[in-house]
C-alpha cells in the first residue's frame, strides 16, 4: 500500500504520526508525509516529504488571516471557544494546500489518507480520489468532530469538488484518555524528533530531577511568562528543576535560582527517563509523554486543548493542575512526595501499556483499504 500522511507544519500535530508511519513502512508499505513550511522539524523522522501549500508557515498564515500578532494563551476563554477559534484559523491555513494535495494524493497513487484532525484538505481530497481516510488522533481530543469543524468553514471547497462534506474512514484514538467514542485504541509511543542527550541525565540524580517544559509553540509564541512564578518557587524546593525550553531568551525570569538551569532542545521522552516528575503547559504530546513515562505531572494551562487534558488527566489522580501565578513551593513538594500521585501515575502508565502497538494495528488499516 502507499499511505500519504497529512498535517499542519507543527511538531505537535506531526510527531504523533510518526510511530505510526514507522510501524507501516517497517510492514513493507510505502509512506510519504505532506505538509506546509517548516517542514525542517519533518526532516528527522526519515521520510520523504512533499511540500504542499503557497510557501508560507502556519504562523505567517495565521498573523496574516488575524490581522497581527497571534494570542496563544487563552486563559479568558471555554475550550468549546477556542477549539471554534481554532477550527476556523486551521481550516483558513489548509485552503492553500488543497490543489497541492490532491495532485500529491493522484501523482503518487495513495491507497490511503492518514491525517491530523486540523487539517482541512485531507478529507476533501480523500473523498474526491474515493480512497479511505482516517484521522489520527493526539490526545484527548476528538479527531471527529474537530474534522467536522473545519469543514464548516469550507464549504466552499466542498462545493467545488462535488463533494457534501467529508467522509471519514476511521479513527486512531492515542492513548489511554479520551479521544473518540468508536475510535480504534493504540498505544501512545513518543517521537520528539532528534536531538543530543547530555550524558548526565542519562543517569539518575542525587536528588529530584523535575523537568519544566512549554511545548514547541507556547514559548515561542509567549516566551517564559507562565513559569515566572515557579522558577520563584522553585528556589525552596529540594529539587533541581531544568527548563527544557531550547533556545527561548530566559531574562524575563532574572536571576536563575542555583537548583534551575536551562537546557537546549533534547529529546522529551529521554530526558523523563531518569526525571521524577513534569511541569508543562498542557500540550498533549508533552503530556502524553510523560504519561508513557510513569512521571506525575502538574499542568499550567494556557490555551489550545490545555484545559480539557488537564481535566482529563487530573480526573486520573496522576496530575495536579494549576494557574502560572498559583504555583508556591507547597505545590512543588507535593508533586514530588505526595504517593498517591505516583500511583495514579504509574497506573496511567501500564493502561497505556496494554494498548495496541502501532505494529498491531497495521492489520487493521490493511483491511480497511481493502474493504473499501
Amino acid at each position: 500500500m502507499r499511505i500519504l500522511f497529512v498535517g499542519p507544519a507543527a511538531a505537535g500535530h506531526l510527531f504523533p504520526m510518526v510511530p505510526t508511519a514507522q510501524a507501516l513502512r517497517a510492514a513493507g508499505h510505502e509512506v510519504l508525509f505532506a505538509s506546509g513550511q517548516s517542514l525542517d522539524h519533518l526532516r528527522s523522522a526519515g521520510f520523504p516529504i512533499v511540500e504542499i501549500g503557497d510557501g508560507r508557515s502556519l504562523r505567517e498564515i495565521f498573523e496574516e488571516h488575524l490581522g497581527g500578532r497571534i494570542e496563544y494563551v487563552n486563559e479568558g476563554r471555554t475550550q468549546e471557544e477556542i477549539f471554534d477559534m481554532a477550527a476556523e484559523v486551521f481550516a483558513h491555513a489548509s485552503r492553500p494546500g488543497v490543489a497541492g494535495l490532491l495532485a500529491a494524493a493522484t501523482d503518487w497513487g495513495a491507497d490511503l489518507i492518514v491525517h491530523d484532525s486540523f487539517h482541512a484538505a485531507p478529507p476533501l481530497v480523500a473523498g474526491r480520489l474515493k480512497i479511505p481516510s482516517v484521522v489520527h488522533n493526539f490526545g484527548v481530543s476528538a479527531g471527529r468532530s474537530m474534522t467536522e469543524r473545519l469543514a464548516s468553514h469550507v464549504p466552499d471547497l466542498y462545493e467545488e469538488y462535488g463533494l457534501a462534506g467529508p467522509a471519514t474512514t476511521a479513527v486512531l484514538n492515542l492513548g489511554p484518555l479520551g479521544g473518540d467514542p468508536d475510535g480504534l485504541p493504540m498505544r501512545y509511543i513518543p517521537y520528539n524528533g532528534g536531538g543530543v542527550v547530555p550524558a548526565e541525565y542519562l543517569r539518575r540524580a542525587e536528588r529530584p530531577r523535575v523537568v519544566v517544559t512549554l511545548g514547541t509553540v507556547l514559548a515561542e509564541v509567549d516566551g517564559v511568562r507562565a513559569v515566572v512564578r515557579l522558577v520563584e518557587a522553585a528556589a525552596e524546593a529540594d529539587a533541581d528543576f531544568l527548563l527544557a525550553v531550547g533556545d527561548t531568551d530566559l531574562s524575563p525570569l532574572g536571576t536563575l535560582p542555583a537548583n534551575v538551569s536551562g537546557l537546549p532542545w533534547v529529546p522529551l521522552n529521554e530526558l523523563l527517563s531518569r526525571a521524577d516528575a513534569l511541569i508543562h503547559h498542557g500540550g498533549s504530546g508533552t503530556m502524553q509523554t510523560a504519561l508513557q513515562a510513569g512521571l506525575p505531572q502538574l499542568l499550567l494551562p494556557q490555551g489550545a486543548d490545555h484545559f480539557v487534558n488537564a481535566e482529563a488527566i487530573t480526573a486520573t489522580g496522576a496530575a495536579l493542575s494549576s494557574t502560572s501565578d498559583a504555583v508556591d513551593t507547597a505545590l512543588l513538594t507535593r508533586l514530588l512526595t505526595d504517593p498517591a500521585l505516583r500511583d495514579a501515575a504509574h497506573r496511567l502508565q501500564a493502561r497505556n501499556a496494554a494498548l495496541p502497538t502501532p505494529t498491531a494495528i497495521v492489520p487493521t488499516l490493511e483491511d480497511l483499504t481493502t474493504r473499501h
